[in-house]
């Protein structure tokens, strides 16, 4: 069984997208794991603390024998079929444990026995993740980089769609980066957005891409956040600005915030109904900055959205909600807007409407 192959080229699992099977327990895997990754352990929860209980006790030979002992039988087939139904899905698979010791070396083996050979990660999840950061790292050093900037709704996640060499942030994070960016589905583990980050740089950097388009986000997204290093680099990148009119804006914050939004909420919008969780998030988002608005403002924008609702709720029109939009808009983002764009006014390389800044962007990539 000495012969059963080990992975070593890291940047191959990324570019070829190789599906993983991460055979950690469960509160692990759970912690953060990497994207095109399935959890199937070796042990669950309760098991795994037994046999860690065990090793503390009585040594590694006792923990071991516990492991046979527990995944035996009817349990240690149940979960042999499915990695070999996983297997025979993805037969381009690999597998891993947190340091690619016992645990992947024993299902490797019994895998083996079964006439399946599944190579694992040398090193396991602990190897995999330090190449990870290292080459996030590395090219956030190696790439020329330009930072998308412009006023709350102008549509730069939008133009980040149109722009080949770019890699969206938000999406990474699943969040929409402002106090009321929140989706309805959870943002991902801090450990699997940073995974998920470096697979993103790996491969925009195999597809030969020089310079490096990301939105100009701050450190959090959300809950979530870009690591310090590679955000140190992310702000020496040279800005373009995005300038998009008002009307426009609010428009583009209405189908995000208000259309979309609503029909993450699923259920009650399936029954042609306003849904309250929505209501709820939103309500929440303005108590959040409620110290930065002030009194004032916060009730007066809190009873525009009030109102809004009602009228949704009433009619099924949903249009009133421009107006809180375009009061938070002019009176809060704007203002802030003003005063981060002042303090990077010496990156600023180009500032036009999204077929301009598309242009200039094309233009440098007939000058590289």
């Amino acid at each position: 069984m000495n012969t059963l192959p080990l992975v070593e080229d890291f940047r191959s699992i990324v570019t070829e997208a190789h599906p993983l099977i991460d055979l950690r327990a469960p509160v692990e895997f759970e912690r953060g794991s990497f994207p095109d990754t399935v959890n199937l352990p070796l042990l669950t929860d309760e098991e795994r603390a037994a046999v860690g209980t065990t090793y503390k006790q009585q040594g590694n030979e006792a923990a071991v024998a516990l492991g046979h002992r527990i995944v035996s039988g009817a349990v240690k087939e149940a979960r042999i079929a499915a990695w070999i139904d996983f297997v025979r899905e993805h037969p381009d698979a690999y597998l891993f444990c947190w340091r690619g010791g016992q645990r992947s070396r024993i299902v490797q083996e019994w895998l083996a026995e079964r006439g399946i050979v599944v190579p694992r990660l040398k090193g396991g999840y602990k190897a995999f993740r330090r190449y990870l950061m290292e080459e996030s790292l590395r090219l956030a050093q190696a790439k020329e980089i330009f930072v998308i900037g412009g006023r709350t709704g102008s549509g730069k996640t939008l133009l980040l769609k149109k722009i080949p060499e770019s890699i969206d942030l938000e999406a990474l994070a699943h969040h929409r980066g402002s106090a009321f960016g929140r989706y309805a589905a959870p943002q991902p583990p801090q450990i699997a957005f940073e995974n998920a980050l470096a697979y993103a740089q790996i491969r925009h950097d195999e597809a030969a891409h020089r310079r490096l388009v990301i939105e100009d986000e701050s450190r959090n997204i959300g809950q979530r956040y870009i690591p310090p290093e590679i955000f140190a680099e992310f702000q020496k990148g040279r800005v373009i600005l995005l300038e998009t009119p008002l009307e426009e804006r609010i428009e583009i914050t209405y189908e995000d915030y208000i259309l979309f939004a609503q029909r993450e909420y699923g259920e009650a919008h399936a029954r042609g109904e306003a849904p309250y969780d929505w209501y709820e998030t939103m309500q929440h988002n303005f108590r959040r900055i409620r110290k930065r608005l002030g009194d004032e403002r916060y009730r007066r924008f809190s009873a525009i959205l009030a109102s809004a609702w009602e009228e949704q709720r009433r009619t099924g029109n949903p249009e009133g909600h421009k107006a809180w939009i375009r009061a938070l808009l002019e009176e809060y983002y704007d203002p802030m807007y003003d005063w981060q764009i002042e303090r990077k006014k010496e990156r600023i390389v180009f500032r036009g409407d999204r077929k301009a800044v598309l242009e200039y962007l094309a233009s440098l990539r007939k000058e590289s």
